[in-house]
């Protein structure tokens, strides 16, 4: 019985895990309200599709300019699921 326990709270841990956004703060602003590197779009004014979009799409491969290869190492451990939750945009 305790290691159903033990597997499902681990489960749920991993299944509530979320990006952290401080972490991308430092390139992009504290309210995101900055080109990376003077390069990438200004987070702030995207929608949250555009920015859904641009997070999945770094991660597989699909989506970025000269800030691609970065991004994607930046977004590879997280899931789908998760950066498509992070809240950005407007």
């Amino acid at each position: 019985m305790k290691k159903i326990v033990l597997g499902t709270l681990v489960l749920g841990v991993v299944a509530f895990a979320a990006v952290n956004l401080a972490s991308c703060k430092g390139c992009h602003g504290q309210n995101f309200e900055k080109k990376a590197l003077g390069k990438s779009k200004i987070v702030s004014e995207m929608t949250k599709a555009e920015v859904n979009d641009a997070m999945v799409g770094y991660k597989n491969g699909t989506y970025g300019g000269p800030m691609k290869g970065l991004m994607k190492g930046q977004v590879a451990k997280y899931s789908e699921e998760e950066l498509k939750s992070t809240g950005l945009g407007k």
